[in-house]
């Protein structure tokens, strides 16, 4: 008689391993529920330390255009000769540019491609920072500062 009893005792155990569909399917569902959260999360995060490489380029610009014009007195020659501060650079996914340059005005611009195409920057001779163009998701453009996240504030 213990044998018996000992062999259904091992059969019952040995029903009791595994998943069951149902165990699985939740799982599965709980996994998606997460990945849905946290992409957008973070692909947002990764956009956001995308657009340092912007700021960072702008600032620097300004440093050696205000260096230029201790200098020399003047913002008209940043474009020709040896120590040339205003040429056109890339900075990460941003395009860096000089717009319009006289005696005494400037404009610096940085305009995102790729996964930061909606973006524009800029920067001006009196430190004049502005966000020109965002994603609409971000915010209303312009804005009198560089928007660095979703919510349109500064």
């Amino acid at each position: 008689m213990r044998l018996a009893s000992a062999s259904i005792i091992r059969s019952s155990t040995q029903r009791a391993r595994g998943f069951t569909l149902i165990e699985v399917m939740i799982t599965v569902a709980i996994i998606g529920i997460l990945t849905a959260v946290a992409l957008p999360m973070y692909q947002d995060y990764v956009l956001r330390g995308r657009l340092v490489d912007a700021t960072n380029a702008l600032a620097g610009l300004r440093v050696r255009m205000e260096q230029h014009y201790q200098d020399n007195r003047t913002y008209a020659s940043v474009t020709s000769g040896p120590t040339t501060p205003c040429v056109s650079s890339t900075a990460g996914q941003f395009g860096i540019a000089c717009g319009s340059v006289t005696a005494t005005t400037w404009t610096a611009t940085a305009t995102g491609t790729g996964t930061t195409s909606a973006f524009t920057y800029t920067i001006n001779q009196d430190g004049t920072q502005r966000t020109t163009a965002m994603p609409t998701a971000w915010g209303t453009a312009p804005q009198n500062c560089w928007i660095m996240r979703k919510g349109g504030t500064c």
